[in-house]
């Protein structure tokens, strides 16, 4: 089951919390989940914050050739997608903000892992759905990233920021047609953050949360890995969780040994 379905399958249960006699280890197996849980996310985040610029390209085929598992970041222009890879990586300019929303044209590639032996890789590609970019522009740009996420070998995750304000726009869907036959066989993971859910309160976090949940649930196949969670780089809420699902994606078996910690769940905004 995908991560969005055990999510649903979670919210559909109805069983109550143990009580009595058995309340003592259950508290102390959620302990220990927890903790280890926590030791997961520190990996995660120290994985992360490897990240450094490697090479940028204009046009696909400029992208180097390699065998490193590929982590993608899209996102509409102001959606919060530079800010969110600095939060994920801890760094204050890894990824830039154009001053001017839409003037960003090339994909940026940053590595991770150590210096001499980068076990992974992050693709930091254009925003779109800016209106003041020429239509000649937007074409291009959009045919290279269809491309892109349709056909770029090393592709593994696509990380899609959607502000969490305004959710799913005809831009954010039609970007997901291009690599949804990707992720319907499972071949390439999805993890959608719904950006800036500071700015939401419970009951809008919750609606928002739903109605995404009513998009992704269409890419939903048994092969599937489909997540999505509230996320805020000013909060940092969501951060750790993320970094989690990411680094268990691009290194599974150094990954194994911890239990998810649920970035991949849709799960319920905070009080």
């Amino acid at each position: 089951m995908t991560a969005l379905g055990d999510f649903m399958a979670e919210q559909n249960s109805s069983k109550p919390s143990p009580i009595g006699p058995t309340s003592k280890p259950v508290d102390a197996v959620k302990a220990l989940a927890a903790a280890e849980a926590a030791a997961a996310e520190k990996r995660a985040l120290s994985w992360t914050h490897t990240a450094r610029f490697l090479t940028t390209a204009s046009q696909l085929d400029q992208l180097p050739a390699t065998e490193l598992p590929e982590v993608a970041f899209v996102g509409r222009s102001n959606a919060g997608k530079s800010t969110a890879i600095n939060t994920l990586t801890q760094q204050k300019r890894l990824a830039f903000a154009s001053k001017t929303p839409g003037r960003t044209q090339h994909i940026n590639l940053f590595e991770l892992g150590p210096k001499l032996a980068a076990n992974a890789l992050f693709a930091d590609l254009p925003g779109y759905g800016y209106a003041a970019v020429a239509r000649g522009a937007k074409l291009r740009w959009q045919k290279v990233m269809a491309d892109y996420l349709a056909v770029r070998r090393s592709l593994i995750g696509v990380v899609l920021m959607v502000d969490s304000r305004l959710g799913f726009t005809d831009l954010d869907q039609q970007l997901l047609s291009f690599v949804a036959p990707r992720i319907g066989n499972g071949a390439v993971k999805l993890l959608v953050l719904l950006t800036k859910s500071d700015k939401l309160n419970r009951a809008e976090a919750t609606a928002a949360l739903a109605s995404a949940q009513a998009v992704l649930g269409e890419l939903v196949t048994d092969e599937a890995d489909v997540g999505i969670a509230l996320f805020s780089a000013l909060k940092k809420q969501g951060v750790g969780d993320a970094a989690s699902v990411i680094h268990g994606w691009a290194l599974p078996v150094a990954a194994a040994d911890a239990p998810s910690s649920g970035a991949a769940l849709a799960a319920e905004p905070a009080p």
